[in-house]
């Protein structure tokens, strides 16, 4: 996995996501295994503050911002996760 992979799934991983989840169920006829049932469902990963933090460190922008600056971010980031919620 290179670092831009690593990056942009923690990037994801930091916003929140949605996901399909599959549970399969199987049974078996004449020795084959047969689908019996298939459901599809959405799977709702909240944004995750530590990933965002690492986002953040990694960038160097933890340690140049202000206190003013790291209080509108706080706000922000809990802006996006009430939306998410909401969702």
């Amino acid at each position: 996995m290179s670092e831009e992979e690593v990056k942009a799934a923690l990037r994801k991983r930091a916003l929140g996501f949605e996901a399909d989840e599959v549970v399969e169920e199987y049974g078996f006829n004449e020795g084959e295994a047969v689908l019996l049932k298939r459901k599809i469902s959405k799977k709702i990963v909240p944004p995750d503050i530590q990933a965002a933090k690492m986002l953040m460190e990694e960038q160097g922008s933890l340690r140049t911002m202000t206190d003013e600056q790291l209080a509108a971010e706080k706000e922000r980031l809990l802006r996006l996760l009430t939306e998410e919620e909401k969702h």
